[in-house]
């Protein structure tokens, strides 16, 4: 019985993952461009065909169409798939990490998960980060409080002050050296929601994470695309990645880490 429980539980989560990810895709395309989430429905952009039940099928629709609209032919970009599929391998993950030992949080990362792939796509198109996303980052960090089995509830309320507080200097510190900004305001605050949701340990984990790569990845660009180093980009992204790796494998790279040190 328990073992049917389970795997009830991954099917369900994987499904709705799909079903999540395919209104993400809504999301990551409508809210920037200010259009309405709810009306029209899901339709070409290029010709304004209004998809059919079965062309709005996750993963396999885009699979069937050959990557095109079924009207006119217009490519459909492999971003809707990728974020579907995204979206469910994260739902599975947040089960198979943590539906054994809190339910409650593994609801919770999930719900994480999906902002977080919004957050993501959105800032890299359009360099924003919307208050709405970094709220419910935020008032999951105020439930994570009570059901993240590593950290404890101060451990949250000093992430959110260190988050916060570390990217505020950044941000303010470069108008003063630099005369402009080397981040948006949106970064702070999202950095003070994910320091509430992961704890001061995790959160500086997830930091160091993002900044590495972060490193690596814009000095690649710059060198490939012969950019400037002034050549903004979004460190939104990032972040996202460094606190998801955290909040998944966060807790026991860390645990090891400082056995291995005291050890």
């Amino acid at each position: 019985m328990d073992q049917f429980y389970v795997i009830c539980v991954y099917v369900i989560a994987g499904i709705l993952g799909l079903c999540v990810g395919s209104f993400l895709n809504v999301v990551i395309y409508r809210l920037p461009r200010e259009l309405s989430l709810a009306f029209p429905g899901s339709h070409c952009t290029r010709c304004d065909y209004q998809l059919k039940w079965y062309d709005n099928i996750p993963v396999l629709s885009w699979i069937m169409l050959k990557g095109k609209c079924r009207k006119c032919g217009e490519p459909i970009s492999v971003r809707y798939t990728v974020v579907e599929l995204a979206n469910m391998v994260m739902w599975l993950l947040s089960v198979l990490l943590f539906w054994a030992t809190s339910p409650v949080y593994a609801v919770l990362s999930a719900i994480v998960c999906s902002t977080m792939i919004c957050i993501f796509f959105i800032d890299l198109e359009h360099m924003l980060i919307y208050n709405r996303f970094v709220l419910i980052v935020a008032a999951a960090g105020i439930v994570a409080m009570f059901h993240d089995g590593y950290t404890k509830p101060a451990d949250h309320v000093i992430g959110a002050l260190v988050g916060g507080g570390l990217f505020a200097l950044l941000y303010f510190g470069a108008i003063w050296v630099l005369k402009r900004e080397a981040m948006g305001f949106g970064d702070v605050k999202f950095a003070a929601a994910i320091g509430l949701l992961l704890g001061w340990q995790k959160f500086l984990f997830a930091v160091l994470i993002a900044s590495v790569v972060g490193s690596i990845v814009l000095v690649l660009l710059n060198r490939i695309n012969n950019q400037e180093r002034t050549t903004e980009y979004p460190f939104g992204p990032f972040l996202v990645g460094g606190a998801l790796v955290s909040m998944f494998i966060g807790a026991p790279l860390i645990t090891w880490y400082v056995a291995l040190i005291i050890g």
